[in-house]
C-alpha cells in the first residue's frame, strides 16, 4: 500500500471522464489513502455522489451547507487537511475557474484554501483542449506550481479522435504514488 497514511482531496468536476473518478478512487484507497470526495454541481449530472460515497466511505461533499441539517463543510478545514489535491477529470470550465480565481462552487473555494500540492487531469473535447483560452489556463496553473497530468489521445465522447482523453485511472494512481515518493528524496 504504497499511499497509506496519505490523505487526498479527490476533486470532480462535470466532464463525461466522471465516470473514471469512481475507479480512481477505488485504486487510490486500494494503495491505502484517505480520500475525500468534493464534486461541483456539474459532475453530479455525470455520476452520482451515492457511488463515490459507496467506494470512499465518506459522505461527498458538492455544497457549503448540508440541506438537511445545515452542516458546514469547511473548505479551509478540508484544505488544511489534505496532502494532495487531485483534481479527474478537470473541465475547461474549472480549469478557467482556477486560472482567474473564480470561486463559485465548494471545490474552487477548497482549491484557493489548500496549502497542499494540487494536481489536475484535464478531460475535454480536442477542440476545447486545443482552445488558446485552455492553453493559457493551464499555463497559469502550471506557472503557479499545478501539476498537470497531459490528456491522452484517442477516441473522445464525441465520437472524434484526438487529444483530449483523461489519463486512466491506473496511470494516475501511479502518477500520484511518483509524486509522493519524490517528496521522500
Amino acid at each position: 500500500m504504497r499511499l497509506q497514511g496519505k490523505k487526498i482531496l479527490l476533486g470532480i468536476t462535470g466532464s463525461i471522464a466522471a465516470y473514471k473518478a469512481a475507479y480512481l478512487l477505488r485504486g487510490l484507497i486500494k494503495e491505502g489513502a484517505e480520500v475525500q470526495v468534493i464534486m461541483t454541481p456539474a459532475a453530479k449530472e455525470f455520476i452520482t455522489p451515492v457511488t463515490l460515497s459507496a467506494l470512499s466511505g465518506k459522505p461527498v461533499h458538492s455544497a457549503f451547507f448540508a440541506n438537511a441539517d445545515g452542516t458546514w463543510h469547511s473548505h479551509v478545514d478540508m484544505g488544511l487537511w489534505a496532502d494532495l489535491m487531485l483534481i479527474a477529470p478537470a473541465s475547461a470550465n474549472t480549469i478557467g475557474k482556477m486560472a482567474h480565481g473564480i470561486c463559485d462552487n465548494l471545490l474552487l473555494t477548497t482549491y484557493m484554501s489548500v496549502k497542499c500540492p494540487v494536481v489536475l487531469a484535464p478531460a475535454m473535447d480536442l477542440d476545447m483542449y486545443a482552445h488558446v483560452s485552455t492553453r493559457d489556463n493551464l499555463q497559469i496553473l502550471a506557472n503557479r506550481g499545478v501539476d498537470i497530468l497531459e490528456p491522452d489521445s484517442g477516441e473522445l465522447a464525441s465520437g472524434l479522435e484526438g487529444k483530449g482523453r483523461m489519463q486512466e485511472p491506473e496511470a494516475i494512481t501511479e502518477q500520484v504514488i511518483l509524486h509522493f515518493s519524490k517528496k521522500k528524496v
